[in-house]
Order: structure tokens, then sequence, then C-alpha cells
């Protein structure tokens, strides 16, 4: 496989990727101390819901057709839910299944509230079928493979912060919120509502997180608890998350902050598809890319060659190759080689750059279907991902979760000789 049309000459491509490094790197140089903050949203969140019923109207296509076509947008607000986009399958896929997977959505995430309801909620349809000039672009014929589903850059990440190689902030972000819903779910926390938002900034020391110097929780409750009450539900569930030493001082331990917190979700805001993509990936750790992942079918690059780019990744420092890793690949719709594939290991590595870019070329396909078929994409495996991040996940028998497994790393330890 072929990846490279713009800079034939590896010494070439070499110095620029250290041009470049400054920035593809986002998060700050080594210095001996820094702080750095990401953020997450609850499965409640108005954004997040909007994404959840993408996702599960993604699923329901490819549960009936696993060829299917979908690029899904959601927008919810009060007791409200539109859909657009469009769709093509070789199955039909009535109004009344889309409104209903809608709504069930809705159900799971646990909105049964006046002004946003799962039952109730009115819901507007507008998908209509995909555009034949993009179809012909992206279907493969006798002497074309499948093209990609548009152009844009991808990127992939991965670091040895955390045992899910994700950017600790943005782990611990995810998994307070986790923790929050679960006690929503179970009955443990009943005065908790579904919308959520979390903030954690550690300081980090030679360039490793070593503790927590500021937390935030935003959560929706009831009328019958008061501020501090909310405050002292959260407290424990935030220090179980945190490593044993953590929890940072009291007084920059900030729950609702501008105290009452009673209407929230789609009732307090708008919700729309893919306005949450830095949660989605890595917190603002890394780059990220022109596209969103939620609503759309595999054969869309946005989605299926950000989830290639963090397995390969995730890969390169499993296997010991590097302790950070960014890989960035470019696409043209119609096309189904990738146009440039890029590296940067932050001065972390045992190998060059250039040597992991020949080293893919031989053992990762990069082209659209390839990716499809090596994480298994075709399958209905996408309303798990709407909520606590798309990576640093853990693959499921059915399929969820796919780009997240380590197969890669021995091969390519196998390759390196490590």
């Amino acid at each position: 496989m072929h990846v490279e049309t713009v800079e034939p000459l590896a010494n070439t491509r070499y110095i620029m990727a250290h041009l470049l490094s400054s920035v593809f790197s986002v998060r700050p140089p080594m210095h001996d101390h820094f702080l750095f903050t990401s953020e997450s949203v609850a499965e409640g969140h108005p954004d997040k819901v909007a994404d959840r019923i993408s996702d599960a109207i993604v699923d329901l296509y490819l549960s009936r057709h696993a060829e299917a076509r979908t690029a899904i947008e959601t927008l919810v607000t009060t007791n409200r839910i539109v859909i657009a986009g469009e769709m093509r399958s070789a199955v039909d896929i009535t109004p009344q299944e889309v409104e209903q997977t809608a709504r069930e959505a809705v159900k799971h995430i646990g909105y049964a509230q006046k002004g946003f309801h799962w039952q109730w909620a009115e819901v507007e349809n507008y998908l209509h079928a995909q555009s034949v000039d993009i179809a012909q672009g992206v279907d493969s014929a006798s002497n074309k493979d499948e093209g990609a589903g548009d152009q844009g850059i991808m990127f992939g990440y991965a670091c040895r912060e955390t045992p899910t190689f994700m950017p600790a902030p943005l782990y611990y972000s995810h998994r307070i919120l986790e923790a929050l819903a679960e006690a929503r779910h179970t009955g443990k926390l009943p005065h908790l509502g579904p919308d959520a938002k979390s903030q954690v900034t550690l300081h980090y020391e030679k360039g490793q997180p070593t503790r927590a110097a500021r937390i935030v929780v935003s959560t929706q409750h009831s009328e019958a608890v008061e501020v501090s009450d909310v405050r002292e539900m959260v407290r424990p569930l935030v220090q179980q998350v945190l490593p044993e030493g953590w929890m940072c001082a009291d007084e920059h331990f900030y729950v609702n902050p501008t105290g009452r917190f009673v209407i929230g979700g789609p009732d307090g805001d708008t919700g729309l598809t893919g306005r949450k993509i830095i949660v989605d990936t890595y917190g603002g750790a890394a780059p990220h890319g022109g596209g969103a992942f939620s609503g759309k079918d595999p054969t869309k690059v946005d989605r299926s060659a950000a989830y290639m780019a963090r397995y390969v990744c995730k890969n390169v420092v499993a296997a010991g190759l590097a302790e950070r890793c960014t890989m960035q690949v470019a696409y043209a719709i119609g096309v189904s080689k990738p146009l440039a594939v890029y590296f940067n290991m932050h001065d972390t590595s045992k190998i060059s750059e250039p040597q992991l870019v020949q080293a893919i070329e031989k053992l990762v396909d990069l082209r659209p279907r390839a990716i499809r078929e090596r994480l298994g994409l075709n399958k209905p495996i996408y309303a798990k991902t709407s909520a606590y991040g798309h990576f640093g996940r853990e693959p499921t028998a059915e399929g969820h979760f796919s780009w997240e497994r380590l197969d890669l790393s021995h091969e390519l330890k196998n390759y390196f000789g490590v």
C-alpha cells in the first residue's frame, strides 16, 4: 500500500514531521510542572442526547442491512426531537421505526420530565435518500475500489498516562460522569438528573499526572435537594474514581457552582449531533479532524479512519515503540487510498517516524473497505459510543470498540524485533 503521494522522499517527510511537531502537539511541552484540563459531558447532556438518537438510528439501519449508508443529524429541545439527514438501505425502515428508535434512546438515558419526556416529545422526521452524486464516488465498481465517503483529515492518539492509553484528565472526567450515571440508574442517588458535566484539571510533573488540582462537576438534580446536599452526593463518587491521594483541596472542588440546576437536558438547552467532538476524542490533548462521528455509517472516514488511527496509535504505544503517538491520515472523496499519512511520537520513541510509516504501509491497509473489514465496523455497535468517549473503552464480543484491541501490537513487535 502506498500512502504518501505528496512528499515521496522519506527524509523530507522526516524533516516535515519535526517542523510540524509544534502544530500537532497541542499539549504543553514537557515542563517540570504544568496544569492540563479536560471536560466531559454525561449521556443526558443535550448534545449527547442528540448523538445517542443519531447513533441509535445508525444501528437500526445496520442491523437490517450491513451496507446501509447513513448521515443522521438530530436536534433536541423542549419536548421536540427533529431528525434529518440522508440514508440508503436495501431494506426499508419505516418512519414509525425511526421514531420508536428515537424514543427508546431518550428512555434509555432516563428522560421522563415535563419539559422533555421520551413518550410525549414530538418527533419530526426529515430523512431522505442519499445523493446519487455522493453514492457514485463511494461505491465500488468493476474497475474501482470503494472510495472514501468524504474528503478530510483524521487523527489518532495514545499515551501511557492511564491503563486505557488515554490522556488522564479526560479519562477521569469520563469516569466521574459514568459513576454519577450508574448511581442514578441503579437508584442509589435518585435525586440526580440525567444532565451533567465534569471538568478535571491535573497537575503534571515531568510529563506525568500526579494529582488533581481542580475538579468541577455540574449535575442536574430534583427540587427536593439543596446544593450542599448535591455536593456531598457527588464527593464520594469523585474520590472513588480518582487514584488514592489525588483528590484536590476542598476549596478547589466545585459542584454546581452556579447553585441551582433543576431544569436540564434539552428543556434547558438545545442539543445537536456532533457538537462535542473534543469530548468524544482526546479532551484537547491531541488534534481533532474536521468531522464528527455520531450519525455516520463506517464508509464515512470521519468515523472509521479516526477509529483506525486510534487503533494504530494505541498499538504503537502498547508495543513499547513510544510513550506518546499522534497519527494523521488524509482522504479525498471517492478515492480509496489515503492521500498522506503522518506520525509524531513526540520525541518519546525507539524508532523514527519514517520507519513507522513504512511499517504501517506493510501491516495495515488504510483503504475504507479494509478498515471496515479489519475492525468489523458494519455492525450495530454505535449507540454505546455516543457518551463517555469513543476511545479508551473495553472491546466486547459483539464488536463494540474493536478499535481498542491490542492485536496489532504483536505484529509491530515482530516487525521491529522488540
